[in-house]
């Protein structure tokens, strides 16, 4: 499998680090290719996928700086995989906070059950957005990464890569709001670690266009007493997949996972998450909610694992899907592997259309149709976009939804 078959050996050969990336390379062209026909990638349209489509860039594209905004810790652009600016508040970079575009000459793949796209992004990706919050450090104000992926006649594929660290006792709120111009790959993956006692929120916003795909990966660790937040907020894309793996290791640690999708024409948002409860007394609490309409679909498949030294462990995982049209389709898969008695766990799906008795509630009033539906389904979203943290972030969730449904009015 390359994304450049031609000349990736001579396009890669110029990083300073070209032996490990092309050692990488081979691994990709080593390591089975995804198959619709594996448990993983069920009901995906894998198949379709062309990977000698894509080239992967091997300069820095030419993009005018990110200005930070009124009330941002700091602003970074990252435009088809490479950091082009990196706006830091100096107030917030004098009491510690550190970002910066971190050299990637000793990276190594750090993913569990890593697969063909993880070793071709250890290839391809250019550098890391490296985000370090000191411990005891409260940033009290969002860190804004604006990830970008161009047209081109060639489509783009883009590897960006992003890491974000909190000492103990620190804070931060990490927004990132993904978007794209056409046909093109997007293939990130976004590392958190949260030191004890530590808040470490990660808010994704994925505006892609519809002939983009996206095969994402996010990777979080958590010691004890702290907690992580990873939320994301899904409305654009061909086939947007993401798979999320949450690692309790500490005693008492927190995770929660949220997710609101909107998939519309014909739309696939695809999520893969683990919520692994390593250390003892550790709680997470998964809700992803998602609607599709015309002929879009979703896929959730997710697994809780309780290790044996998870005693005490408190998990939920719950997913919810809303039909708005005959065509439209869901598939919903919840999973508990439990190797420790001493556990409380719960997991919960739903695939349904519209709730009638609210519709014939909403109408009986004099409600129009259309409007009913659409005031159901904004009340249906409004339990996730409670729990994100931002108030910006929920405005711009909120007008999204709105947006979908004017189109669907339309």
């Amino acid at each position: 499998m390359s994304l450049l078959p031609v000349d990736t050996p001579t396009a890669l050969s110029e990083f300073a680090d070209s032996e490990r990336r092309l050692a990488a390379l081979s691994a990709a062209a080593e390591t089975p290719a995804p198959s619709a026909e594996s448990e993983e990638w069920r009901y995906s349209p894998i198949g379709d996928f062309s990977p000698e489509a894509y080239t992967a860039p091997t300069a820095a594209p030419s993009s005018a700086d990110v200005a930070r905004s009124d009330g941002q810790a700091a602003a970074i652009s990252i435009v088809d995989g490479w950091i082009v600016s990196i706006d830091v508040d100096p107030g917030w970079e004098a009491k510690g906070l550190s970002i910066s575009n971190a050299d990637s000459a000793s990276r190594s793949l750090d993913v569990p059950d890593p697969g063909q796209f993880d070793h071709l992004h250890l290839a391809y990706s250019p550098s890391t957005l490296d985000i370090t919050v000191p411990g005891g450090l409260t940033v009290n104000e969002p860190i804004v990464i604006t990830s970008h992926l161009t047209a081109s006649d060639a489509s783009v594929a883009a590897f960006p890569h992003v890491r974000v660290s909190t000492g103990a006792d620190a804070e931060v709120t990490v927004v990132e709001h993904q978007t794209s111009e056409g046909a093109g790959l997007s293939v990130p993956l976004v590392e958190l670690t949260a030191d004890s006692a530590s808040r470490l929120r990660h808010i994704v916003v994925q505006q892609l266009h519809r002939d983009t795909w996206q095969l994402g990966r996010l990777v979080s660790t958590a010691a004890d007493q702290s907690t992580l937040l990873s939320g994301i907020a899904a409305f654009g894309g061909g086939y947007a997949r993401v798979r999320t793996d949450t690692s309790l290791d500490g005693r008492g640690a927190t995770g929660n996972l949220v997710a609101v999708y909107y998939g519309d024409e014909s739309q696939i948002h695809d999520f893969r998450t683990f919520q692994h409860h390593r250390g003892p007394g550790t709680l997470s609490d998964l809700l992803f909610k998602g609607t599709v309409d015309d002929e879009a679909g979703s896929i959730y498949t997710g697994l809780i694992e309780i290790h044996e030294e998870g005693a005490g462990s408190n998990a939920h995982q719950t997913n919810r899907n809303v039909k708005l049209s005959e065509d439209a389709w869901a598939w919903s898969v919840p999973n508990l592997e439990i190797r420790n008695n001493d556990v409380r766990c719960s997991h919960a799906s739903t695939v349904s259309p519209v709730d009638i008795d609210q519709q014939f509630y909403l109408q009986a009033r004099g409600v129009p149709p259309t409007i009913a539906d659409r005031l159901i389904v904004a009340g249906f979203f409004d339990e996730v976009l409670q729990r994100l943290p931002d108030p910006a972030v929920v405005e711009l969730v909120r007008n999204l939804i709105s947006a979908k449904l004017d189109g669907r009015a339309a």
